[in-house]
């Protein structure tokens, strides 16, 4: 698989990476499965994995830290915080390492970062952003992140305001017509050394009938690497043959795929950019 550089971390990884959202019994994988699926995806040249305490209430971290005994020297595990305070994002890092079988994660990233006013939230001096620098002073995280859905202007504003090793923003092909990450963001990250992660690749689905075509569109923006979400052996050996037969697409293939999937653009597609998770009629609204 092709390899590219994480920011200015010094790292590299695969295009490839595996989001362990889905390792769990509420997506049809049982224990036994992830554990088979995470260490066939070390097997195969995979090093990034991205978690969260909040995937089925801590289960997603629970099995990556079980499938990882014995080589956690071979991976990097990135996860979250969704508590905008200090104190309780160090609540949520101890429950995340005893989960996860670890005494530290080499990137730990505010979780869905989605206003400017949770942003300022975490900001502030008993904010989680403390939490985060505290953790880095101590080496029980290596790298700082935040993540982002909804606003590109958010997660413009915070790397003007403090330099952030990574950020995890969505980057489907369908997300390119609104609240666009890939125009807006990922210009401004690559110049300031930030590491780009995609996510969404898929649209929680909603692309599967452009599955290859959706894997070649992200790959091919300037961002380090994408997860991928993974709940079967079939789904990970299908990204692995079509990560190692990548070719980054031409200006006339993603046009044409453009007008295949404009259609897409829509806040119930989208849901990450709607109103909220239950009203998907409308989109978000951009301060």
């Amino acid at each position: 698989m092709e390899k590219r550089e994480f920011g200015r971390t010094g790292a590299r990884f695969p295009i490839l990476s595996f989001g362990a959202q889905r390792i769990v019994d509420e997506h049809g994988c049982s224990e036994e499965e992830a554990i088979r699926i995470v260490n066939r995806a070390v097997d195969e040249g995979i090093v990034y994995f991205d978690t969260a305490p909040i995937y089925t209430n801590g289960q997603s971290e629970d099995r990556l830290g079980k499938a990882l005994e014995g080589r956690r020297s071979d991976v990097w595990i990135a996860t979250k915080t969704i508590d905008r305070t200090r104190d309780g994002s160090w609540r949520s890092l101890e429950g995340s390492l005893k989960r996860l079988r670890t005494d530290h994660v080499e990137e730990w990233r505010l979780h869905d970062v989605r206003t400017m006013e949770q942003l300022d939230r975490v900001f502030e001096k008993d904010g989680a952003l403390r939490a985060l620098i505290e953790a880095k002073e101590q080496g029980i995280i290596k790298h700082i992140s935040l993540s982002g859905h909804t606003n590109p202007s958010v997660q413009l504003e915070a790397i003007e305001r403090y330099p952030f090793d990574s950020a995890l923003v969505a980057l489907s092909a369908a997300d390119q017509f609104v609240y666009s990450f890939a125009h807006e963001f990922v210009p401004k990250a690559n110049e300031k050394g930030v590491a780009i992660v995609g996510m969404k690749v898929i649209g929680l689905g909603r692309l599967a009938p452009w599955y290859e075509k959706a894997l070649r569109y992200t790959w091919s923006l300037p961002i380090s690497t994408a997860i991928i979400g993974m709940e079967s052996m079939e789904q990970l050996e299908n990204n692995l043959r079509v990560a190692r037969s990548f070719k980054p697409m031409t200006d006339i293939e993603r046009l044409e795929f453009a007008k295949e999937i404009i259609h897409m653009a829509n806040p119930d597609v989208l849901r990450w950019k709607a109103k909220d998770w239950s009203n998907t009629t409308e989109w978000a609204e951009r301060a």
